[in-house]
């Protein structure tokens, strides 16, 4: 078998059927030339055999005339090639014959036994000059041979010696001729094959480099476009829009507590709802000639052609309906709804869409916010007049870029007591934020804009360095603790940059604790594992923040060697009771079976405190033992420690 999967015996059949109206054109034009070559061999026949010249060349004239005829009879009816092959065959024995023929009663002997000689040039011709087929070639020849040899009996008697150098000569031709042919069509063969299996390569490479482009460009997941298609999309609408005004929308689908569904049914059943929800998105919006994109981990966005306000909201409810009628249960949910939604936030292009691709995004992402704070499961168009999609957050997203270089951002910072002893084990770096007009933001305002725009990653990077800086470097606490978030994680070169600024700094890893909260999803995320295992071997402990808020911490605590697990405050409130009493004692026990520090947050009267003690807990925060100050508060009066509390 070939490569290209054919047999031999089938290539030569896909050979032969493969000479088709290019080569009976090539051999037309072959005809031709030989043709005239012939004619003008009338002028060697007035010179050499005058006494019959007249009749050799009208001869001559009259196969030029008949063969021509005959090849465009063959031409015009678009024949299969093997006819031209057949009529070049004819026209070169029937040549031989329309020259010879009159040419033997010519009364000059010893010119024409000379003259004779040129016969081999029809020989030649079938064997060279046509691509014909070896064996069509050979019979020929072979004709022109047998009619030669009975030529001999039709003209003056020659010497022996001239009889034998015409036989020896013509048979020698023969033989040559034919196995020259015999090559050449071996070669014509082989030049086909590798013709054939060139092509064949070809088309494999250009089916793998469209099967790569696709795979490129599809989300490996839900099979919908990925953020490099969406983006090239959007790209190309933009311009039609900036070019053409071919309006367009952006229309952004969140599926409703996803990080719920994804925690309590896990992981797999998450994967299929996304896959689910893009396909029902997909078949619902194709006829609709709208694209569907994934645009983030449960976010996806659909982009189509509209022509105003209505027909936006139209498409978003049919996105809407699509999905809500897959009634995938979903009875984790806080709304009283028991199946999956979609909130769905849109923006299109408008006269006062401005200048830049991000605004119609932007837009798109505050609508789907507003669409999120008016209850989920519903659609909102962009609109500047809803303050749920003001401009507050571009303003703060304007104040982050800034908020480094103009002394916007500074940390505060909370102590970490050991309980028993009383003394400040380590402080947690808190970040806070002003506008540029001295209005104070909250972490909960300022943070999620970070995280969404980038800032978050040279704030990440501000805030460890500046821990380092007034903290650890000046010796105010021997430990400090820094939230990172997972887009910190996620960075490339996040491990470097920290260890960068530990040797500039002069600290010691040691000195240096991450929190992380449940928040991140570890499964599957290797480059999060990695880049953890990465700061660990720094020297940088590692604790879980916020333990038990999310159904996430078990896996966890499986997944990797924390040093710390901070418990959320919410568990020490419900502690009043005996039930919530009850299960703080089990994650108390099943952390400690796990062989990590505990660190309970939220300690604010002496009772919590008190409680720790008879829980066994080394270590505590809260407002009790000391409320987050600036650094120059912290060197004023340190933190005290609690004697009357640890001496007992």
């Amino acid at each position: 078998m070939h490569a290209t999967g054919l047999s031999r015996a089938a290539l030569k059949r896909h050979y032969m059927s493969e000479r088709g109206a290019a080569q009976v054109q090539e051999t037309r034009h072959g005809l031709w030339l030989a043709l005239v070559v012939y004619l003008l061999f009338g002028i060697a026949d007035a010179m050499l055999i005058p006494d019959v010249s007249a009749e050799t060349i009208t001869g001559r004239f009259a196969v030029a005339i008949l063969s021509l005829i005959f090849m465009e009879i063959v031409v015009a009816a678009h024949a299969p090639s093997k006819w031209s092959d057949l009529v070049c065959a004819v026209t070169v024995v029937v040549a031989y014959l329309g020259w010879l023929i009159p040419a033997i009663p010519t009364n000059d002997f010893d010119t024409f036994r000379f003259y004779m000689y040129f016969g081999t040039i029809f020989m030649m011709s079938a064997n060279l000059f046509f691509n014909l087929f070896f064996r069509l070639s050979v019979a020929t020849s072979a004709a022109i041979l047998i009619i030669f040899f009975t030529s001999l009996a039709f003209v003056p008697p020659l010497e022996p010696n001239q009889l034998m150098v015409h036989v020896l000569f013509y048979l020698s031709c023969f033989v040559f001729t034919s196995y020259v042919n015999w090559k050449l069509n071996q070669e014509r063969f082989n030049v086909f094959i590798n013709a054939l299996e060139a092509a064949h390569q070809h088309d494999e490479a250009e089916k793998r480099g469209l099967a790569l482009e696709r795979l490129s460009n599809t989300d490996y997941l839900t099979g919908v476009e990925n953020r490099r298609a969406v983006d090239k999309r959007l790209r190309d609408y933009w311009n039609d829009w900036q070019t053409e005004a071919k309006a367009f929308a952006a229309i952004l689908v969140d599926v409703d507590f996803f990080k719920k569904y994804n925690d309590f049914y896990g992981h797999q059943a998450g994967d299929r709802c996304l896959i689910l929800v893009a396909s029902v998105l997909s078949e619902t919006l194709k006829p609709l000639n709208a694209s569907v994109g994934r645009y983030g981990g449960e976010e996806f966005i659909v982009l189509s052609r509209v022509t105003g306000r209505d027909q936006v909201m139209a498409l978003g409810e049919i996105i809407r309906s699509a999905v809500e009628g897959l009634h995938l249960v979903h009875d984790q949910r806080r709304d009283g709804q028991a199946f999956v939604t979609v909130s769905v936030g849109a923006s299109y292009t408008r006269p006062q869409s401005g200048p830049k691709l991000e605004r119609i995004i932007n837009e798109a992402d505050r609508a789907l916010y507003s669409a999120k704070a008016n209850g989920r499961n519903c659609i909102r168009l962009f609109n500047p007049n809803d303050p749920l999609t003001s401009d507050d957050n571009e303003n703060i997203a304007a104040t982050l870029r800034m908020a480094i270089k103009n002394d916007l951002v500074h940390l505060v910072y909370q102590p970490i007591q050991n309980l028993k002893t009383g003394r400040v084990e380590a402080v947690e770096s808190l970040m806070r934020m002003k506008m540029i007009d001295g209005t104070p933001l909250s972490p909960a305002q300022f943070i999620p804009v970070a995280e969404r725009t980038g800032a978050i990653l040279d704030l990440g990077l501000w805030a460890i360095r500046r821990a380092c800086t007034e903290v650890l470097a000046t010796g105010v606490a021997p430990m400090a603790s820094v939230n990172v978030s997972a887009i910190q994680l996620k960075s490339r070169g996040f491990a470097l940059a920290v260890s960068t600024i530990l040797e500039e700094t002069g600290v010691s890893g040691s000195q240096l604790a991450f929190e992380i909260t449940e928040g991140i999803d570890m499964e599957g995320q290797s480059d999060v594992i990695r880049c953890i295992t990465d700061l660990q071997a720094l020297g940088i402990r590692i604790w879980l923040d916020d333990f038990g808020t999310g159904f996430a911490g078990l896996s966890w605590l499986r997944l990797f060697p924390f040093d710390t697990v901070k418990i959320d405050r919410s568990f020490l409130q419900d502690a009043r009771r005996p039930a919530g009493r009850a299960m703080l004692e089990d994650i108390i026990r099943l952390i400690r079976n796990r062989g990590l520090k505990i660190l309970i947050e939220g300690l604010e009267t002496a009772d919590h405190v008190e409680l720790m003690h008879e829980l066994g807990i080394e270590l505590g925060q809260g407002y009790y033992l000391g409320r987050p100050v600036p650094i120059d508060e912290v060197r004023i009066k340190a933190f005290p420690r609690l004697a009357s509390v640890s001496g007992r």
